[in-house]
Order: C-alpha cells, then sequence, then structure tokens
C-alpha cells in the first residue's frame, strides 16, 4: 500500500508539472497583455513597465517558468494580477462553493442513477427498461447550459409571474441570512451556527444548480448501473445465492450490486474530478462563486498566476480523487490488493 501511494505522489507531481507547462505555453501564446487589461489604455508607459517588473512580466517565459516553480514547491501560487490577493486565498475563498456543488450534483447522480439502473436491470425488455433508458440518452444529450436555463424559466421565472417563489435563480444564500464564515460550506457551516432556516435556505439555492450539474453523471451512472447489473445477474454466484434461498433484497444488495461497483466507483471518481474542474457553465447560469467561474474570469483578464493557480487545483483534485476511487476498490472487492 505504501508503494502504491508513494507511485501516485509521484504521479501528481508529474501531473502538475507537465499542465503547468502546458498552461504556461498556452497564456504565453494568448495575445494580448495582462498588464493593460488591469490598468487600461490610459496608463504611461512607466506604470505598465513597474505592474510588469512586479509580476516579473518583463523576463523570458522561461525565467519566469523557472520562478514559479521554485515557488510552486514552497506552496506559493504567487499574486493575481487583477486584485493583487494571494492566488491561494482566492482558491481558499472560492473552492468551497465548488465542493458544494460537486457534492450536490453527486449525491443527485449516485442517489437517482443508482436505484433507476438498478430497476431497469431487473425489469430488462420492459416499458420501464426502454423509458428508463431513453432518459439517460437524452439527459447526457442535452447540453447543460440550455438544461439550467431551462430549469431557471420553468421553475422559476414562470412562476415568480404568478407570485410564486419556487426556487432562487442565482446564489447560494438569500440576503437575508448571514453565516460566521467556519468552513466556508455555507450549509455546514449554518448547521454549526445552529441556524437551521439558514442551512434550509442554503439548500434550496443549490436544488436547480445542482440538478442541472448533476444530470450527465447521472445519465451514465445509470446506464453503467444497468450494464454491471445485468452482467452480474448472469453469474454463477447469484444463482448459488438464489437456490439457497435467500430473498430478493439480499440478493441484490449482497450479492449482485456489490460486486458491480467496481465499474460504478471508477465512474463516480471520474465525474467527480470531471465535476470539480468543469462547472464552469452551471457556476456561471446561477451565478455561483466557484473556482470554475473564477478561472473563466481570470483567463478572459490573462490574470497568468490564478489561471496556473486554478489548473494546478484542478489537476491535483483529479489524481486524488481518482487515488481515492482505486483504494475504494479493495473495500468494495476483497480480491483487489495493492502491493508494493
Amino acid at each position: 500500500m505504501l508503494a502504491f501511494l508513494v507511485r501516485r505522489v509521484a504521479r501528481l507531481i508529474a501531473v502538475l508539472f507537465a499542465i503547468t507547462l502546458a498552461s504556461f505555453a498556452f497564456m504565453h501564446l494568448v495575445p494580448g497583455d495582462p498588464v493593460t487589461l488591469r490598468l487600461g489604455d490610459h496608463a504611461s508607459p512607466e506604470q505598465v513597465a513597474d505592474l510588469r517588473r512586479t509580476f516579473g512580466l518583463d523576463r523570458p517565459w522561461y525565467a519566469q517558468l523557472g520562478l514559479y516553480l521554485v515557488a510552486l514547491v514552497r506552496g506559493d501560487l504567487g499574486r493575481s494580477i487583477e486584485d493583487l490577493q494571494p492566488v491561494t486565498t482566492k482558491l481558499a475563498q472560492y473552492f468551497p462553493a465548488t465542493i458544494e456543488l460537486t457534492a450536490g450534483a453527486l449525491i443527485v447522480a449516485v442517489a437517482v442513477g443508482i436505484p433507476v439502473g438498478i430497476a431497469a436491470a431487473l425489469r430488462r425488455r420492459t416499458a420501464f427498461d426502454a423509458l428508463a433508458m431513453s432518459l439517460v440518452l437524452l439527459g447526457v444529450s442535452v447540453p447543460v447550459f440550455w438544461l439550467g436555463f431551462m430549469l431557471v424559466y420553468a421553475l422559476a421565472v414562470v412562476p415568480a409571474a404568478f407570485g410564486l417563489n419556487l426556487f432562487p435563480i442565482s446564489g447560494r444564500i438569500s440576503l437575508a441570512y448571514v453565516v460566521p464564515a467556519r468552513t466556508h460550506l455555507i450549509v455546514l457551516d449554518a448547521l454549526l451556527a445552529g441556524n437551521a432556516r439558514a442551512a434550509l435556505d442554503a439548500l434550496w439555492h443549490l436544488v436547480l444548480p445542482a440538478v442541472t450539474l448533476g444530470t450527465i453523471p447521472l445519465a451514465i451512472v445509470a446506464k453503467i448501473t444497468r450494464s454491471g447489473m445485468l452482467e452480474v445477474m448472469r453469474s454463477d454466484y447469484v444463482r448459488t445465492a438464489r437456490a439457497k434461498g435467500l430473498g430478493p433484497r439480499a440478493v441484490i444488495v449482497g450479492h449482485a450490486l456489490r460486486n458491480a461497483l467496481l465499474p460504478i466507483l471508477t465512474v463516480v471518481g471520474l465525474q467527480t474530478g470531471l465535476l470539480l474542474g468543469g462547472a464552469v457553465l452551471t457556476e456561471h447560469i446561477f451565478a455561483w462563486p466557484g473556482v470554475g467561474r473564477l478561472a473563466f474570469d481570470a483567463i478572459s483578464n490573462r490574470d497568468m498566476p490564478l489561471v496556473n493557480g486554478c489548473i494546478v487545483l484542478f489537476a491535483a483534485v483529479f489524481v486524488v480523487v481518482n487515488t481515492a476511487v482505486d483504494l475504494l476498490y479493495a473495500a468494495a472487492n476483497p480480491r483487489i490488493r495493492y502491493g508494493g
């Protein structure tokens, strides 16, 4: 196990290094000067030169890269060109919102996708199976931005025209509530403060963004669960369990589902990494202050330190999540062991 973790840490370092190189190359190829964007067209040459010197932008790209890598080893991601705040501070401020949104989307995907997949497998070639798989195909095909706008219009804008306040259209919590920031996860902070009403309000704000972001993972989880269950239900040990007189619940949950969990865990792990780094459209539609939206604004402003910080965070999260999934494999299937 120790050797496995050492290999994964080495892989994480290699991935971060490669991603950083690609990010630097990309940002230097993008036209535009971040200093000019920040100071405006009317800034004096002296002001531009001074700010470029402050951020080291007057040096060759390889010198900038070397200095950034040295700082990265120390845990320093630099300062944002836009507002001079430390990148780590901004990521710590915005990342909890993305975690909260991703957790909500995964809960929707798993809580709905796995039962639907199991039910479709048990009712193979029935009307329910056909309907479920049709909805799965629709869920994968519908663009996230279109679904988000449609949910906002159908469940927030239209009801509001008739005096019904069903769902909010933006933000993480209503302005009427002030929650002390401890973890920056608003639902958890509200519960820690003993404010149940604020926690419910934060969950109320989370519903539409979580459903929007969780639709594609839900469809994928349902499809993989159905396929895995169909394969496992034809196996000898399931037939043996039935022959021993075990009830349907024990056969499905204790034998079939447990052995079908590996592909499901793989999909959930991959989707977790993708959701944490790819919630840009959802965060933009619902004005959700997450890292995806932060990265989009940083790219628009050519804020290189902030862009690189977001990319490093996304890469680290993706590798860590997939390492956690590999460890869960052993818990789900005792035959899997990670040795030296």
